[in-house]
């Protein structure tokens, strides 16, 4: 049984991902770190309904914590899938962005990133085949008033995902990244309203968490295996 990491898993997004992975057959480690409880039940979820799931607590931005509870999830074998889905919005435009709202967006998507990729990689190169997958956003690629804070943090993100897909392409891992548009969720529903999503979204609607799920999947098994060092977007046609 392949052993999957979800971080960020009590969102929308997220849960649909660690519940489709764990459909795929995977254990999957739920994370959370604010909504504990949760990552907890969903993990209760998944385990009632027949697969494998164990919630972990820890925050992406504290390096040393991080690193903790992946130790102990290594005790029990190497991770080969990681979705790196942990990350939050702080908006406001340029001229009236504090410092910590930059910082804190920052930190949390793209050191992140880092804080928990890179303790579980010597262990996944050690089984020669891995999937990372890191969850973007449309805001990289096209850019977004009051988000530049987010998108410097999701293009980060691309950069590092396509020079990590070189470093470890030898190995049996693939890096991908995926850039979600408009996705149905609490706080999409409050930021977009139907008459928007029409105007914004060609395909006249929001995708749905599983809809990014499938993708997710897909990517993360045995049939992507030569696809790696892409950033590949579902959005309804935006861009």
């Amino acid at each position: 049984m392949r052993r999957a990491l979800v971080t960020g898993a009590s969102g929308a997004i997220g849960t649909a991902i660690s519940r489709q992975l764990a459909v795929d057959g995977c254990h999957v480690y739920v994370h959370a770190n604010s909504n504990a409880k949760q990552a907890q039940d969903l993990a209760a979820e998944i385990v009632a309904a027949g697969g494998s799931a164990t919630a972990v607590v820890f925050d992406v931005t504290d390096a040393d914590a991080t690193n903790n509870v992946l130790q102990s999830v290594l005790a029990d074998g190497p991770v080969q899938i990681v979705v790196n889905n942990a990350g939050i919005h702080d908006d406001a435009v340029m001229p009236g962005m504090r410092l910590d709202q930059w910082s804190r967006v920052i930190d949390t998507s793209l050191n992140g990133f880092f804080n928990v990729t890179q303790p579980l990689l010597m262990p996944m190169i050690s089984t020669r085949w891995g999937r990372i997958i890191n969850l973007s956003s449309i805001a990289a690629i096209a850019g977004n008033r009051g988000q530049t804070n987010y998108a410097a943090a999701k293009a980060g993100l691309h950069g590092a995902t396509k020079s990590l897909a070189l470093e470890l392409a030898s190995r049996g891992i693939t890096v991908n990244a995926i850039a979600p548009g408009i996705i149905v969720s609490p706080m999409s529903q409050k930021a977009f309203s139907k008459e928007m999503i029409d105007k914004m979204v060609p395909m006249k609607r929001a995708g749905t968490p599983e809809e990014v799920a499938d993708l997710v999947s897909f990517i993360a098994s045995g049939r992507a295996g030569y696809i790696s060092g892409q950033i590949i977007s579902i959005n309804g046609a935006m861009l």
